[in-house]
């Protein structure tokens, strides 16, 4: 199988029948990742309505990106909701990209993404966007720039400030390979694109380090994603330089580190104990 049909092969899969790209969780039905999308959407409208009742900060958060930010999205929810911050988790399981690319996948993925934000946009009205740079933005280095500047420009538009996440250290593998140069210079472009705009950049390697297979990184068995105690500390770190930058005082993980969240179904699809 040539390159182009691996990625077709692999990227529909997880786009079309929800199976998790590098190691992103079991594979699906699609009528079961449809039923997955109801319940995250039952989910967030519950988490809001909670929020609402008893937020203080009036600082409301959309959180996305890929996989791996939807397997620290439990914890960000936990962490930022307990200092009285409403959270919206719009990452996806397969996807998530802003940056088209030049293969009609991620080019489709990234139309998905782009549409899903103006509806975020509209019936969530976040003060924030927080967008973790995913797998799949791949592009050129002017792609990236050019992407990442729209989304500042949007955010901006709605009355919202950017703020741009890098992403851990992964497992980079034969499929991830041929892409190596665009994962290296995306964070690169996000912060070029955060310079003299309503966006922030925060560099994630402070936290994570470089390596994936260092203890530092926390990541789980397949190299790529973060189980629980990964997960809760970038929501920790996450949540302090958010509160730095919307100012709200984060809450200590004592009070939210070892919720229900730690039970959630990604977790227990990464194998994590």
């Amino acid at each position: 199988m040539d390159l182009t049909s691996h990625l077709f092969a692999r990227l529909a899969l997880a786009v079309v029948a929800g199976a998790v790209l590098g190691g992103c969780g079991a594979a699906s039905s699609a009528d079961d990742r449809a039923d997955d999308r109801a319940d995250d959407r039952a989910d967030d409208r519950a988490g809001r309505a909670e929020s609402a009742a008893t937020s203080q900060t009036g600082v409301r958060v959309l959180w996305m990106g890929d996989s791996i930010a939807g397997a620290q999205a439990p914890a960000v929810r936990a962490a930022l909701e307990a200092a009285g911050v409403t959270v919206e988790n719009a990452t996806s399981d397969g996807g998530g990209n802003l940056v088209a690319g030049d293969h009609p996948v991620t080019t489709k993925a990234a139309r998905d993404t782009w549409k899903a934000l103006k509806e975020h946009i509209s019936s969530f009205r976040p003060t924030v966007i927080a967008y973790q740079i995913t797998t799949y933005d791949w592009g050129t280095a002017r792609e990236q720039l050019t992407a990442y500047r729209k989304l500042a420009r949007t955010a901006g538009d709605a009355g919202a400030r950017l703020v741009l996440v890098s992403a851990p250290p992964f497992k980079i593998d034969e499929f991830f390979q041929p892409h190596a140069a665009s994962i290296k210079s995306a964070p690169k472009m996000a912060a070029k694109a955060a310079d003299g705009t309503n966006a922030r950049f925060l560099d994630a390697s402070e936290l994570w380090g470089a390596d994936h297979a260092a203890a530092k990184a926390q990541r789980s068995k397949d190299g790529i994603h973060s189980c629980q105690q990964g997960s809760a500390a970038f929501a920790t770190w996450f949540a302090k330089r958010l509160g730095e930058l919307a100012g709200f005082t984060p809450a200590a993980p004592a009070e939210w580190a070892t919720g229900a969240w730690t039970g959630d179904d990604r977790f227990t699809k990464l194998g994590c104990s």
